[in-house]
């Protein structure tokens, strides 16, 4: 067993965590709502540009007094099939001309991580998470010297291990049942542990402040991951349709739509396994889909936002975790005190 400290990390007031939504979701203002009500709002850094992130954090400084967390994307190895992400492209042609949209440049980029992290770095912040793997020991160990806590997604006690030699104060164990991406270190591998069983896995590996992440939509559910060993619950779907959610209005309506059957893991928007709502495009393109990130997101991206823009929810990614049902339009900080009732 991995024996660490970090016990009295996670100290905060209320123990739910507003999870960080790439793309535009996870907004200063929720970050505040998140952090008005006790809880533990983090920004999404992934996709935003160095100079963006940086506004969203002054911005966020602007608006609450509480702690609140940045995350950053670990860039992977480029292993994509150019002629694999050259006839998707082909395939998922005419879905963009029905929008008029061009498909975008099927790239390979770190995300901008280095200068992330020398902002991070300069400009600290509570505290620091990653996903889709840990950051090198000497990064963390700058973060923490500059004064933020450093947690890592993890999902597999492997990762775990990993993430406490890597330096990691804490850890989000993110189940099979979470929407979005899936924060696996390496996506070659399918991810199907749901998030109870793999709390006892880590858990028997480490001693650090677990996170729970997955599926996770009402007080019970917060209720059994603590009673199942984590420090707190970590929520992302919940949030999505309250005013301060920065998804866009079809993202927001189709969470409440019944046409939608349920949620699947998809690689068709982005290359990268990500659980959403089953609309037309994960239903058709799913099984064609290269394993390509960021590729394919770049890939898609132009048809992703006229998708939003226009309210096709038939062609725009419907990130959601399977507690979706539970999404309600109320405000953020509402939605944090229900869930952490009788925490």
């Amino acid at each position: 067993m991995v024996d660490a400290e970090g016990s009295g990390l996670w100290a905060a007031p209320v123990p739910v965590v507003g999870a960080p939504m790439a793309g535009g979701a996870s907004t200063p203002e929720l970050v505040a709502a998140v952090g008005a009500a006790g809880g533990t709002g983090f920004l999404a850094g992934g996709y935003a540009s160095p100079e963006a992130l940086a506004g969203q954090i002054g911005r966020t400084r602007g608006l609450t007094g509480r702690p609140f967390g940045v995350n950053l994307f670990v860039p992977g190895p480029d292993r994509a099939d150019p002629d694999a992400v050259a006839a998707y492209a082909r395939a998922i042609a005419p879905e963009a001309d029905a929008l008029r949209a061009p498909l975008g440049e099927p790239r390979w980029n770190d995300d901008d991580y280095p200068a992330k992290l020398d902002l991070l770095r300069s400009d600290p912040v509570p505290v620091v998470s990653f996903t889709f793997g840990a950051p090198a020991p000497a990064d963390a160990s700058a973060l923490r010297a500059a004064g933020s806590a450093v947690v890592v997604t993890v999902t597999s006690a492997e990762e775990a291990r990993a993430a406490v030699a890597a330096g990691a104060d804490a850890l989000v164990v993110q189940g099979a049942e979470a929407g979005g991406h899936q924060g696996s270190f390496d996506d070659a591998e399918e991810r199907t542990a749901p998030l109870l069983d793999l709390l006892a896995e880590v858990r028997a590996e480490v001693r650090l402040p677990l996170i729970a992440a997955g599926g996770i939509g009402d007080a019970a559910a917060v209720r059994k991951v603590l009673a199942h060993g984590a420090a707190a619950a970590q929520v992302g779907t919940a949030l999505l349709r309250s005013p301060e959610s920065g998804a866009s209005a079809t993202h927001k309506q189709a969470l409440a739509d019944e046409v939608f059957p349920g949620t699947a893991v998809t690689r068709a928007f982005s290359g990268r396994r990500a659980r959403g709502l089953v609309n037309r495009f994960l239903g058709t393109y799913t099984a064609d889909a290269p394993a390509a990130y960021p590729q394919v997101h770049h890939l898609t991206g132009p048809m992703r936002k006229a998708a939003a823009r226009e309210g096709d929810a038939d062609r725009l990614h419907l990130w959601a975790g399977t507690s979706y049902r539970s999404a309600e339009e109320r405000p953020a900080a509402d939605i944090v005190r229900d869930l952490a009732e009788g925490a």
